[in-house]
């Protein structure tokens, strides 16, 4: 187990086994030296771990729990297309989407669920630029989607 994995560990936290695609598409893709990940919906042992609208049947708080999940997830795919995460010279971008109740405007404070989580595992490395976008619906009615971009070392 790498540090990377381990400081997940101590985050009380298990590095999932890569969520299996739900269309036509791949978990991550290497390009250089980037890696560019789908993205993750909050699936846990194949389970999408809650549906619905963040400010309606979802809280924004849980909403935050469920986009730590799609980084764990999405930490996962990048592990599958590079092998070990302790290549990660840094996390260059976060998208979130946030499937939002009519008037729900803390779509930043949901993504900052997945971007705490970047940072409690990566340090410095984790630190990024981000988009944290209201959407009317995502995959599933899933509440929550988010997509990483990382530069790694060769």
């Amino acid at each position: 187990m790498g540090a990377v994995e381990e400081k997940i560990a101590e985050q009380g936290l298990k590095l999932p086994e890569v969520v299996p695609p739900l269309a036509s598409y791949v978990p991550a893709v290497r390009s250089g030296s980037y890696v560019y990940t789908s993205g993750q919906l909050p699936m846990v042992e194949g389970s999408l771990q809650a549906t619905g609208k963040v400010g309606a049947e979802v809280t924004p708080e849980r909403a935050a729990q469920l986009a730590e999940t799609c980084a764990l997830n999405a930490l996962a795919a990048v592990k599958s297309a590079v092998g070990d995460l302790d290549r990660i010279m840094r996390v260059v971008k976060v998208v979130g989407f946030v499937a939002s109740a009519p008037g729900f405007t803390g779509q930043p404070g949901v993504v900052n669920g997945a971007s705490e989580l970047l940072g409690r595992v990566l340090g410095d490395k984790g630190v990024h630029a981000r988009s944290a976008v209201g959407v009317a619906v995502l995959p599933l009615d899933a509440p929550v989607e988010v997509e990483i971009q990382v530069e790694i070392a060769d």
